[in-house]
């Protein structure tokens, strides 16, 4: 009522050790609240925290990687481990009707460099399913083992429930900033899919039909003088949301095909360095069942300045930013844009959807101006 601080606590144990802070939105689940840590591309050990919402007292804590000497430390070699990464950088996905928590886990670190951390690096670069009320871990799926592109996990988690090949299924899909479009069952974690949806892909050529791990391409391992890899740091996709319509039975993505060059020490990251071959964002519209592109909307320009998600309505239409600053209503099905208004300024947000007294509204921020947009009233 009045806005008065009722209670504060800090995220990090005091003897955690690295650089901590957060960029993550709380999560509130009954009367817990949720949230996770960033700073995985400096030394640090991620986790993901539980408060009860009254007292602000600590209700559970789940490390996404291990220390020295307790279970899943085999999977690192080497002496990263203490100060691994792991950050837990966006919020997570909740099943109300299981009562699960998805939450994504990000890079190892050091990022590019894995002289010192060998292995697959548990819990990195995964998503893990935990019960909400305890934080008791249920299972994880690792997407990219052993990283060394800083190709974090932590793109959204999006749930549904629906068919899949003739099946019901409690889905789980994520299009991740290494170029591969996942689905797995959520409420075991089996693997069912992994399909690039970008076309700008050296770092893999195939992936095991039953465990979706990838075959790696020789050659993109990060040196001191530099490896041309795709896709770049940026990822084919990053934190923006994605969405998925149930009409249409499609997976939709904001995505980038684009290249970078990684080192292993030094300034890690580069850019492309061929200007012939610029990098390009698009909107693509996915099948659930192959991850076959089905359309796809380029948006020519410094793909830099647009990181809009997607949103999709029951309605038939998608909506986001566009790289030259316009705001967007797309069919769904088609991928045929139905609307444009020139908003003039870069899109870092996605938009979102809600009703007053019935009247539908889609708003969204560019710049520091927030736009909301709805049909005329009849």
């Amino acid at each position: 009522l009045t806005g008065a601080v009722m209670w504060t606590q800090p995220l990090a144990e005091a003897s955690e050790k690295g650089k901590v802070y957060t960029s993550a939105s709380v999560m509130v689940v009954n009367d817990l609240v949720i949230t996770g840590i960033a700073g995985g591309d400096s030394p640090m050990r991620g986790f993901i925290v539980a408060y009860h919402a009254n007292t602000g007292k600590e209700a559970w804590r789940f490390y996404t990687i291990p220390k020295p000497g307790e279970p899943l430390s085999q999977t690192w070699v080497g002496r990263a481990l203490a100060t691994g990464g792991g950050a837990t950088w966006e919020t997570g996905s909740y099943d109300p009707e299981t009562q699960t928590l998805y939450w994504a886990v990000g890079n190892p670190y050091p990022d590019t460099d894995p002289s010192e951390r060998g292995g697959t690096n548990l819990y990195t670069n995964s998503v893990v399913a935990l019960d909400a009320a305890t934080g008791k871990f249920k299972w994880h799926y690792q997407f990219t083992p052993y990283d060394t592109h800083d190709w974090d996990a932590t793109e959204p988690m999006v749930l549904a429930d629906t068919v899949w090949k003739g099946k019901p299924r409690k889905l789980l899909m994520s299009a991740q900033r290494s170029g591969v479009f996942y689905v797995l069952d959520r409420s075991t974690g089996e693997f069912l899919l992994a399909k690039p949806f970008v076309r700008k892909m050296t770092w893999a050529d195939g992936f095991d039909p039953k465990t979706g791990e990838a075959h790696l391409v020789p050659g993109n391992v990060p040196t001191e003088s530099g490896t041309k890899t795709c896709p770049g740091v940026r990822g084919a996709t990053n934190w923006y949301p994605a969405s998925f319509n149930l009409q249409t039975k499609l997976f939709y993505v904001m995505a980038a095909e684009d290249c970078g060059v990684y080192r292993s020490k030094g300034r890690i990251f580069g850019n492309n360095p061929d200007p012939s071959d610029a990098g390009i964002r698009l909107v693509r519209a996915l099948d659930i069942e192959t991850g076959k592109i089905v359309w796809e909307k380029p948006m020519p320009g410094p793909q830099e300045t647009n990181y809009s998600g997607v949103l999709t309505t029951a309605g038939g239409l998608l909506f986001h930013g566009e790289v030259g600053g316009d705001f967007a209503a797309v069919d769904a099905k088609s991928g045929r844009t139905l609307y444009r208004f020139r908003t003039n300024d870069s899109w870092r947000a996605t938009p979102m959807t809600y009703s007053v007294a019935g009247r539908q509204f889609v708003a969204g921020m560019d710049g520091q101006v927030l736009w909301a947009f709805a049909l005329p009233r009849k």
